[in-house]
């Protein structure tokens, strides 16, 4: 009896730093990719000491450590999306925009992370303006935050007075503003947004210097577990593009994904040890991972935006 082989799995390569505590960064785009059936590339940039607290050191890799994985990996890969996140210094910066150059990758993903929530720099600051340049020109789609556009236009010199707040009414000029920076298409997150509901603003040039903008909603979600939900949005983006979605449909799809893992992520949670905030404030300041095997978990599966 013989057996028709299987199709090979979308295939797809994360660009990031290591998280020791496996919250974010790579381990987040790991388990994300696998959880939505994909297979996962992962290429380190940096290795960080980091906890549920925050990130205490960051560590880059030499850059031509770097520059040998991806020269390896494309060697025998043929990688349908990449999603990339920090990258540390300009040394690296200058690998990844080399090999995107060279790369026939339909879809790239940049999640713009330049500083973590704790306060640590993830790019050197002399590295900004070719990221800025260089770099998002070369992405499909970029998945800044609301602190993080008002870093990038910033750091482009298109700086907004008032700085940019989330609200639906200013997203059409900043959208306007990113074009200008030769960025293709954004999806601008709105958990730091000072509006009721958590929506994304999905932002792509059309016809006559128009601006088309896609509206993604969910309530927000009361939990202190939100250690990596950048990292698992744009990851989740990149695999559904690799399976063959439109950019549309991949958003929503990522949207619904993120959405149940924070909706479980209460039941996902490591051993931590008791920390003397922890009798009084719930939480204790921790901002644990997410649930990304929540399906195979026995959560309910039915949680929708």
């Amino acid at each position: 009896m013989t057996h028709k082989n299987s199709p090979p799995l979308p295939t797809v390569l994360a660009i990031s730093g290591s998280d020791c505590s496996a919250g974010a960064g790579l381990q987040a785009d790991l388990k994300t990719i696998h959880a939505l059936g994909g297979y996962a590339l992962t290429v380190p940039t940096a290795i960080t000491a980091q906890n549920s607290q925050g990130v205490s050191s960051v560590y880059p890799l030499p850059a031509y450590v770097v520059q040998q994985q991806l020269h390896t990996i494309s060697e025998d890969y043929d990688v349908q999306a990449i999603k990339i996140g920090m990258l540390g210094n300009l040394e690296i910066l200058n690998v990844v925009i080399q090999f995107l150059k060279q790369s026939n990758t339909p879809h790239v993903i940049v999640d713009p992370v330049l500083i973590s929530s704790s306060g640590k720099s993830l790019l050197e600051p002399d590295a900004l303006p070719k990221f800025i340049n260089e770099l998002l020109p070369l992405a499909t789609l970029i998945t800044p935050n609301v602190p993080e556009v008002n870093a990038l236009l910033e750091g482009g010199g298109k700086n907004l007075k008032p700085p940019f707040q989330g609200q639906k009414g200013e997203v059409t000029n900043v959208a306007h503003t990113l074009f200008s920076l030769g960025v293709n298409a954004a999806v601008i997150k709105g958990g730091h947004s000072i509006e009721p509901l958590a929506t994304d603003y999905l932002v792509h040039p059309s016809d006559h210097s128009e601006v088309t903008v896609h509206a993604y909603s969910t309530e927000r979600i009361n939990t202190p577990h939100t250690h990596g939900t950048g990292c698992t949005y744009a990851s989740a983006i990149a695999t559904e593009l690799a399976k063959g979605l439109s950019l549309t449909e991949a958003i929503q799809q990522a949207k619904t994904y993120l959405y149940a893992t924070l909706i479980h992520a209460k039941n996902a949670q490591p051993n931590y040890r008791v920390l003397p905030n922890e009798l009084e404030i719930e939480g204790g300041g921790r901002k644990g991972g997410l649930a990304h095997f929540y399906e195979w978990q026995g959560y309910d599966k039915k949680a929708q935006p």
